[in-house]
């Protein structure tokens, strides 16, 4: 089973790449300033590894790193891509609400873990300014498909933030940009992104 979603996953990045790309090609004008509380970081990743050895590399993004080690997405993640992938801090998971952090880390919930894993990488490689331009050009808010197959909306808040809109409602805010990965790119978010429950 978790080769048949492996691939399945493969199958939706292919896909989802090609409308990517004829998306980043769009020409946009009057493209805003980065938001203050941007900071373009990550001194522990370099550009020629990829995404899951970077990920390994950064000890602020543990957690994800072994969730994405449990939940068996390490091929995919270390896949050509290219893959852009919207990566919670440590602090944004600790932030769940209480015992959802241990409810994840058991094997009986693997599916649930691989479902939200995968509904924070999107097929494709968007960079800070591109997303910008995706935002502007929808007059405020642009849809991006994930992996998984679900939704998220991108938008600017009033501080000039990329703001990132789960299923739920929810919204995290990139605070760490422009990541180069030698088979994507990686951003840092403040929350975690949590899709619709998956029917099973």
């Amino acid at each position: 089973m978790k080769k048949i979603l492996l691939l399945s996953l493969a199958l939706m990045m292919c896909s989802f790449a090609v409308l990517a790309q004829a998306a980043d090609t769009d020409p946009v004008n009057n493209i805003p300033a980065l938001g203050p509380m941007h900071t373009i970081a990550g001194d522990s990743m370099q550009p020629a590894n990829d995404i899951v050895q970077n990920i390994a590399s950064d000890k602020d993004l543990s957690i994800f790193y072994n969730f994405v080690s449990s939940a068996n997405l390490t091929e995919t993640y270390k896949s050509k891509g290219p893959i852009t992938i919207f990566v919670p801090a440590n602090d944004a998971f600790e932030s769940l609400s209480p015992g959802k952090l241990d409810t994840l880390s058991k094997p009986s919930h693997v599916w649930e873990l691989t479902h939200i894993l995968a509904y924070h990488a999107v097929a494709g490689k968007f960079s800070a300014k591109e997303l910008h331009k995706l935002i502007n050009k929808h007059k405020g808010a642009t849809t991006l498909t994930t992996l998984s197959g679900g939704k998220l909306i991108a938008k600017i808040d009033g501080n000039n933030n990329i703001v990132l809109e789960d299923e739920t409602g929810g919204q995290s805010i990139i605070t760490r940009f422009d990541i180069a990965q030698s088979n994507g790119v990686v951003h840092i978010i403040n929350k975690v992104l949590l899709p619709k429950p998956k029917a099973v």
